[in-house]
């Protein structure tokens, strides 16, 4: 017993240690130190997720570059170039440590939506502007960022939609759902916008007027968190208690826990680039829709992430999945946990 006691005192210490060298680092991008998990737990199993990239991985998207970034809730984002894991935070320029959103505008500019407003960066001049209530935003909480084919960027807050004028936002009100939650932001073939509220379901605009859809009209839920448009033109919404509506123009079809899937709080839905739809679902993973078929991996096949908040395909094919447990890396036949170490290539 004393053994143990021991190990556990020398591998707190060394934790700390750890985590104070972190935070003395100020202003500089923070590179991982590449640290032997068995010093702290002993010997483990290959891909053993311990030390992970963070927490909470909420957001992923690769950049024209080919860098990952991820949006974590409450570490910033992590960034992988493909040859080291580093972190931007507050202390680096970054408005809010939860990250929702992340987009690459047509001048290579890296946007992000925080708990704190929204985060321009430069990646080659490593300047950050952040605006806030007093550059025009109806709330300091935003939820969804999206640049439309115009190039104009608008970004879901807390308390209503907002649009970027090219040097600060500007309320954008939606009739129906001024004050609402605006969690998703999308654009359909067509040109035209969508909108998924917390409360009054979502809304198409079209450049001139609104249209509502709601649950009157036959969507699953007034209580939106994604929406998509596939490549054949169906709009899909996933909600957090309505599980998720497949829109083809026509009605709806739907997909909750009475007639397939395990859970109603579905967090996104994403479609790789074989047209598959990807969506989870809240204690069950994720599930791949593909010819009227739903497949599911969870537990069962090596995915053991619960609440999962981010799908994304990279430009090589592998996916990358983000939330509770931190991150995860499928390429196509095995699940394999990624620490702050990797493996960022798939395998053990």
């Amino acid at each position: 017993m004393k053994t143990i006691l021991i190990g556990i005192a020398i591998s707190l210490f060394l934790y700390s240690a750890q985590t104070l060298h972190i935070k003395k680092q100020k202003r500089a991008v923070l590179t991982t130190i590449d640290l032997d998990d068995s010093v702290f737990y002993g010997p483990q199993l290959p891909c053993y997720y311990s030390n992970s990239v963070s927490e909470y991985v909420r957001r992923i998207f690769q950049d024209s570059k080919g860098n990952l970034w991820m949006g974590t809730n409450t570490d910033g984002v992590a960034v992988y170039d493909g040859k080291k894991l580093s972190y931007i935070n507050i202390s680096e320029g970054l408005g809010g440590s939860q990250v929702t959103g992340i987009l690459e505008d047509k001048q290579k500019n890296i946007w992000f939506s925080t708990s704190n407003g929204v985060t321009k960066y430069n990646p080659d001049t490593k300047i950050y502007l952040n605006f806030g209530e007093k550059e025009g935003l109806s709330h300091v909480s935003t939820w969804s960022i999206f640049q439309d084919r115009k190039g104009t960027i608008w970004v879901g807050t807390y308390n209503g939609l907002c649009r970027f004028n090219g040097s600060q936002f500007e309320k954008f009100a939606i009739p129906d759902a001024k004050e609402s939650w605006i969690r998703s932001i999308t654009e359909d073939q067509g040109g035209n916008l969508w909108f998924g509220t917390a409360d009054q379901g979502a809304f198409k605009f079209d450049g001139t007027s609104f249209r509502q859809f709601s649950k009157t009209e036959g969507l699953c839920s007034n209580d939106l968190t994604c929406i998509l448009e596939d490549w054949k033109g169906n709009i899909w919404f996933s909600s957090m208690d309505g599980g998720v509506s497949k829109y083809d123009g026509k009605s709806f079809t739907h997909f909750n826990a009475e007639n397939g899937i395990g859970d109603n709080e579905v967090w996104t839905i994403y479609e790789d680039k074989n047209g598959a739809v990807w969506f989870s679902s809240e204690g069950f993973g994720v599930y791949r829709y593909v010819d009227g078929k739903l497949q599911n991996f969870g537990e069962k096949q090596g995915f053991h992430m619960r609440a999962v908040q981010s799908v994304y395909q990279d430009r090589s094919g592998k996916f990358w999945f983000g939330g509770g447990n931190g991150l995860y890396l499928y390429d196509g036949e095995l699940f394999t946990p990624v620490t702050k170490n990797g493996p960022w290539e798939g395998g053990c």
